[in-house]
């Protein structure tokens, strides 16, 4: 009995070509493909797909899908009461499961859609010239708030005027 080469021809699959000298000189050709790997849901992958963005398998699926840019807390609690399902973690979803989750999402305007979205929104009041948009040129804040002591993060680090001091 003598065995010829074995060649893959895709990695799940080898050919394994056999020679049996027997009575007669016959030649005999099998395929051997290991068992599929059996799913439970997400346990063997480390992330689910869903709008775009890999949400975590270790978290419930109400603080997963935060992930997702523009989904906070209520929006996410909103589409699993609508889908009717439970808080669970998010490995333990099945495919049908998350296939149901993704259509929901879809509804949505988010992550670059919805970025793409504001930007142009603010291009526009840029482009019309109004206090908002004027406001946004300068890097200053635009509903409001106070400038004298406050909103560092938008103007910048503080610059020092040489001569400004108070006189008493």
């Amino acid at each position: 009995m003598a065995q010829a080469l074995a060649t893959p021809l895709a990695p799940s699959l080898s050919l394994i070509c056999s020679t049996i000298y027997r009575f007669s000189l016959s030649k005999t050709l099998s395929f051997s493909t290991p068992a599929p790997p059996k799913f439970g849901g997400l346990r063997s992958i480390s992330c689910a797909r869903v709008g775009g963005v890999e949400i975590p398998n270790n978290k419930r699926l109400e603080c997963s899908l935060q992930y997702i840019h523009g989904i906070g807390r209520t929006r996410a609690r909103q589409i699993l009461c609508d889908l009717s399902m439970e808080n669970k973690m998010t490995k333990d979803l099945s495919t049908k499961e998350l296939i149901t989750l993704r259509d929901e999402i879809s509804k949505y305007l988010i992550g670059g859609d919805l970025k793409r979205c504001n930007e142009l929104s603010i291009r526009r009041l840029k482009e019309i010239q109004c206090y908002r948009g004027i406001r946004h040129m300068d890097g200053l804040p635009c509903r409001g708030q106070q400038t004298h002591n406050n909103c560092r993060t938008l103007k910048g680090k503080r610059v020092a005027i040489a001569g400004k001091k108070d006189v008493r």
